[in-house]
């Protein structure tokens, strides 16, 4: 499987604006971001203009291209005429303290006035943090510029379990404050959630409408991993991802992403090959088949989870009106499934990563698997993630939000698998056969009931 990378998981263009800020891992997120950008097979014009709102050491410069000490918007303006390659670092001049000062407000909306006319991204270190691993904000931080359009807030792992004090936490005090810790205890994973989490705290002065993300940096080993974990589905609702990394592995240094990946449930058919009968609204051990599916999609930890009604838009939207799902009226469902698919992306949030597309006619269809077609998406980000069983491809399907533009782009009585030639596919194996049935006939559904009893009458335990 090849690693993620930062500018894949960060969902980085060229409109990108990104502020980087918090502490543990900054500067070297910023130029990893920009190697990548510039190195990557999308840079049609390898190009990424850095800059900063507060600081630089001295000795970053080094890591640039190019580095260039602006003072005037004529010195600005000339930089971007004679054209920016590669990775341009602009800065003010160099400070009595051997760093690297900010450009005045008025040459940083410059920058980014520039830099659109130029169509390159923009990546700014927008924080201090003294080197330490965890840091709290002071009244006067993180400096955003109002045109960012992306914020990573950062935090380093290594910063748990260590003491509550300067020697581990810049503005120590602040953060104890806001981690509802005492000075001098050992940072928990929960104390750091709290501060991440705050409105003081990570979440501080974020611009309205940017996206946010979470980098959890130096998670280099297993117990990290997994407190990172903890933290991020606590911190999901408020930011649009978090990415569990370790940025000094050359090789893979994104060890997993968290984001929301929602459900869709097709339920818009007419059901023509089953006669009078509409199937989603069929019995499956007490509930309607739809029913089924999108309460095991909210089991699963889904969200949100959109059901796409059609031919019976009221019957059904009655049955799973106790459940906390949209419910989304598709009046073209005529026009082939492609019109659902379509109804049901197109109210997806934009922070969602991915969407998972479940049929109704499949009640048999588990938690568990929704779960691991997750876990994988997570580690991975494949584009399209499909469970296989017994080297036949099953559904149900995951869908990275790189492959939106394609559904969207779908036509007539076509499905996600059209999307299986453009994006490159994963497979999870999977040994249950029943996710190969689903039910057009009065027959399917006789077999589905046969499947489901041997399945019963295998897991009785004789002893």
């Amino acid at each position: 499987m090849q690693p993620i990378r930062l500018i894949q998981a960060l969902r980085l263009s060229a409109e990108s604006r990104v502020a980087v800020v918090g502490a543990g891992g900054k500067s070297t997120l910023l130029f990893r971001l920009a190697r990548e950008y510039t190195r990557s097979v999308e840079a049609t014009f390898p190009r990424v203009v850095l800059t900063t709102t507060t600081h630089l050491a001295s000795e970053q410069a080094s890591l640039a291209g190019r580095h260039f000490i602006v003072q005037s918007l004529t010195e600005l303006e000339e930089i971007f005429r004679n054209g920016i390659t590669g990775i341009s670092l602009i800065t003010g001049a160099l400070t009595a303290e051997n760093r690297l000062d900010a450009l005045p407000p008025e040459l940083l909306a410059a920058v980014d006035e520039l830099a659109g006319q130029a169509h390159l991204p923009v990546l700014i270190e927008a924080d201090g943090s003294r080197r330490l691993p965890l840091k709290a904000p002071a009244e006067h931080e993180p400096a955003i510029p109002a045109w960012a359009n992306q914020v990573v807030v950062v935090a380093g792992l290594s910063g748990l379990g260590q003491a509550l004090d300067a020697a581990h936490i810049h503005r120590f005090e602040r953060f104890a404050e806001l981690s509802q810790q005492a000075v001098g205890q050992n940072v928990t994973p929960e104390g750091l959630s709290e501060v991440l989490l705050s409105p003081h705290g990570g979440l501080k002065n974020i611009p309205p409408g940017a996206q946010r993300f979470l980098l959890l940096n130096q998670a280099d080993h297993a117990e990290l991993q997994a407190a990172a974990g903890r933290i991020a589905q606590q911190a999901l609702p408020l930011f649009d991802a978090v990415l569990v990394a370790q940025l000094t592995d050359a090789l893979n240094p994104v060890k997993a992403v968290y984001s929301s990946i929602a459900g869709v449930v097709l339920a818009a058919g007419k059901s023509s090959r089953m006669g009078r009968t509409t199937k989603v609204l069929l019995d499956w051990q007490g509930e309607t088949f739809v029913h089924k599916a999108a309460r095991t999609a909210l089991q699963a930890g889904l969200s949100p989870v959109v059901v796409v009604t059609g031919a019976r838009a009221r019957p059904v939207k009655m049955s799973v009106a106790d459940l906390a799902v949209q419910v989304v009226e598709n009046k073209a469902w005529e026009a082939g499934q492609s019109t659902s698919l379509i109804s049901g992306v197109k109210v997806l949030p934009p922070a969602c990563g991915g969407v998972i597309f479940l049929l109704a006619d499949q009640p048999q269809v588990t938690a568990e698997v929704l779960r691991a077609l997750v876990e994988q998406h997570r580690g991975t980000l494949a584009p399209i993630i499909a469970p296989m069983v017994e080297d036949r491809r099953a559904n149900p399907v995951l869908f990275d939000r790189v492959t939106f533009p394609g559904l969207l782009a779908l036509t007539g009585d076509t499905g996600g698998r059209a999307l299986f030639s453009q994006f490159p596919a994963q497979w999870l194996p999977w040994g249950d056969a029943m996710l190969l049935l689903d039910v057009d006939t009065h027959e399917d559904l006789k077999k589905l009931i046969a499947a489901y009893e041997v399945r019963l009458d295998t897991q009785i335990d004789p002893f």
